[in-house]
């Protein structure tokens, strides 16, 4: 029967140290309990482990021979409880997370960026797709969390809430006339839409709101980047639905324009979802509170 490890443990530092009041230092125990935790461990063994000195104590030979493998033990030991305190303090490890190309170019991109300043060491893993392939990943553990449009209804997730957005629909120059006044969603129904592909939340959101208005939405051009919607409707090729806050500055410098509908599209969130009692990484903590200034519970 292998004794208790932390008779080892006592063993280990009285040979080392050469002296029980150091080991008991090193231990964080008095004298008499490491003289107490030898002598059990000789009793377990059947051997004489030091030879008791004025000066202190050293090992006999059987204690030799017992040290020469339990300081390999302890060193292997040492070496992971160290690597551990890196994992911690974030001198290593890994920053697991997905998100689609819009959500990480203009949600994520200026946190990740500094994140990744602050903590060179880290290692980043990120996973892009839609919001169905992002949940899915972080369900089979491929991913330790997701940033995903809302709504997410899924007893597995934990989905908490970050920002509020609120999508549109946009046109370059050519259909700047659309701009001017408010137009009902069969009217923009009419004119050549540009929407997200089928598999993605933005596509589903969209057409489920016209679906409740009666209307069947269907798109002349279909794509899987917010940037193409962006250059595609610019040049011209049709209208195209996006979030608002992500083409601000198109808004802004007249590259585009927003055409207004007199049915008002509710706003979205875009959430965290992460699998319930999942003790994240050290390194998922803090880019969490500090860098996304989310609360865990």
């Amino acid at each position: 029967m292998i004794a208790n490890l932390e008779l080892y443990r006592a063993f280990y530092w009285t040979a080392k140290e050469q002296n029980l009041s150091r080991a008991a230092e090193r231990l964080y125990i008095t004298q008499p309990s490491v003289s107490h935790a030898i002598k059990q461990l000789e009793t377990e063994l059947a051997v004489i482990l030091f030879h008791r000195g004025a000066k202190g104590v050293r090992l006999s030979e059987e204690g030799q021979l017992l040290f020469s493998q339990i300081e390999k033990a302890f060193q292997f030991i040492e070496t992971g409880e160290r690597q551990i305190a890196e994992f911690n303090n974030l001198m290593r490890g890994e920053l697991r997370l997905g998100s689609s190309d819009s959500l990480c170019k203009y949600f994520l991109l200026p946190s990740l960026g500094l994140f990744c300043n602050d903590y060179p060491q880290i290692r980043l893993d990120l996973v892009h797709g839609t919001t169905p392939e992002i949940i899915q990943n972080v369900k089979e553990g491929r991913i330790d969390f997701g940033i995903v449009r809302l709504p997410i209804e899924d007893s597995t997730l934990k989905i908490m809430e970050t920002i509020t957005v609120q999508d549109c629909f946009v046109a370059g120059p050519r259909y700047f006339h659309l701009a001017r006044q408010e137009m009902s969603l069969i009217e923009l129904t009419a004119n050549p839409l540009i929407l997200f592909s089928k598999n993605s939340s933005s596509r589903r959101f969209i057409q489920d709101f016209a679906q409740a208005h009666g209307i069947t939405m269907e798109p002349e051009i279909e794509l899987a980047s917010v940037d193409l919607l962006i250059e595609f409707a610019k040049a011209g090729l049709g209208i195209s639905f996006v979030t608002k806050q992500f083409v601000q500055s198109e808004l802004e410098s007249g590259k585009l324009a927003e055409i207004k509908l007199k049915e008002q599209i509710p706003e979205r969130k875009i959430g965290i979802a992460l699998l319930k009692n999942r003790r994240l990484s050290a390194a998922a903590q803090m880019f969490f509170q500090q860098y996304l200034h989310v609360e865990l519970s």
